[in-house]
């Protein structure tokens, strides 16, 4: 589990920006919203740029009362009360301890021109198969005690229809983990995106036997692969955190592909593996049903 620097306190009252007229799912904000930051801007997302992710923190408390707020892993919003993430994130954990923030951008400050959502975890479903010794069908959901406000910095991710494959190379994996793999890497203020193209599996497979997991290293189906561009890469810290590409023959519309899952170091040649989320949009789908909620991710 990756932990890192407190965030700004968690706000207990629910916030309530003015309500955005819904466009469907997976609606990428380019420019920005609001403002646009140019130049040179080291992969820094735009405010609002990717409104279906969430950062997922863990309340701590310390001696002195003073609350803390640890940031958790990453993650995405697939429905008003529902949070994807990856099963290694959340496995093990209290759901009472657990907050879901949306919106987010800058974890360093609270001016910006929306406010962060935050809202309180009440169960936390992890796939019946999840294995953490290899991290296969490292998928779980995230259920919240009371809906996000749809905000203009607010809004679900679409979802791939089961078994789907895409072979996309303008993907982003968002996220603020660490820019380095080592104790030299620092975890990320404001929230970067990665541009990645999918790889497809034997090239893959190919590139990892490269690596200490040697010659017979076999890829798991629940997993996809993304990257093996030198500085290009989700690292430390990115856990959970979604890969969107956009959907064929809408540019302007994204289907979360992937869940970051592992990698061999960061920023080298070698394709990071993904949770293959098409693979589980019927258990997705089952899930949300037994909750009796609506599928609000289908495109």
């Amino acid at each position: 589990m990756d932990e890192c620097c407190y965030h700004p306190s968690v706000r207990e009252e629910p916030i309530t920006p003015k309500p955005k007229g819904r466009t469907g799912c997976g609606k990428r904000n380019v420019d920005g919203v609001g403002f646009r930051i140019t130049g040179n801007v080291d992969n820094e997302a735009q405010f609002g740029e990717f409104p279906w992710m969430i950062a997922i923190v863990m309340e701590d408390i310390l001696a002195d009362g003073t609350v803390l707020n640890m940031y958790q892993c990453g993650g995405s919003l697939i429905h008003e009360k529902v949070v994807l993430t990856a099963a290694h994130c959340v496995i093990g954990k209290n759901p009472s301890t657990l907050k879901a923030r949306a919106g987010e951008w800058d974890t360093q400050t609270t001016n910006e021109l929306y406010p962060h959502q935050d809202r309180k975890v009440v169960k936390i479903i992890t796939h019946d198969k999840y294995y953490s010794g290899a991290l296969y069908n490292d998928i779980a959901l995230i259920v919240l005690e009371s809906p996000f406000t749809f905000a203009d910095n607010v809004d679900i991710v679409c979802l791939p229809l089961q078994g789907s494959e895409t072979l996309n190379n303008e993907c982003y994996a968002s996220g603020w983990g660490k820019n380095e793999f080592a104790k030299e890497g620092k975890y990320q203020s404001i929230l970067k995106k990665i541009d990645l193209p999918m790889v497809p599996r034997d090239k893959c497979v190919a590139e990892l036997r490269k690596t200490r997991l040697g010659p017979y290293f076999r890829l798991h189906s629940s997993f996809v692969c993304a990257g093996g561009i030198p500085g290009k890469d989700t690292c430390k810290g990115d856990g959970g955190s979604p890969l969107v590409c956009p959907i064929p023959g809408r540019s302007y519309q994204y289907q979360q592909v992937g869940i970051v899952a592992w990698g061999i170091g960061c920023g080298n040649e070698t394709p990071a593996v993904y949770v293959n989320v098409a693979m589980f949009r019927d258990w997705i789908d089952e899930q949300i049903k037994n909750l009796n909620l609506k599928f609000e991710y289908t495109y």
